[in-house]
């Protein structure tokens, strides 16, 4: 079993969610997948998720992959603050 840290936020009437994760491969088609994975883990939960985005830490620096207008937001100086867990495999 594999616990994910992941936020679930609202923002300007847009719910959305960011995961600490990234995938072994680190290419764009692997964290699409696992974006899309654990989006919709989220949503069996109940959550509402508008929006998504993997959250990473590469080259020292937190990185985003998701949704390009979320990964712009949270670039932008959003800082971790986990308020769920996932529970995979």
């Amino acid at each position: 079993m594999r616990t994910i840290n992941m936020a679930h936020l609202r923002d300007q009437g847009i719910d959305f969610a960011v995961f600490e994760a990234d995938t072994v491969a680190r290419t764009p088609h692997s964290r699409q997948a696992l974006l899309n994975d654990l989006t919709g883990r989220a949503r069996a939960e109940g959550l509402n998720v508008d929006k998504a985005a993997l959250a990473f830490v590469e080259g020292g620096r937190i990185k985003f992959f998701g949704t390009p207008d979320l990964v712009r937001y949270l670039a932008s100086g959003w800082f971790p603050d986990w308020t769920h867990t996932l529970t995979i495999g």
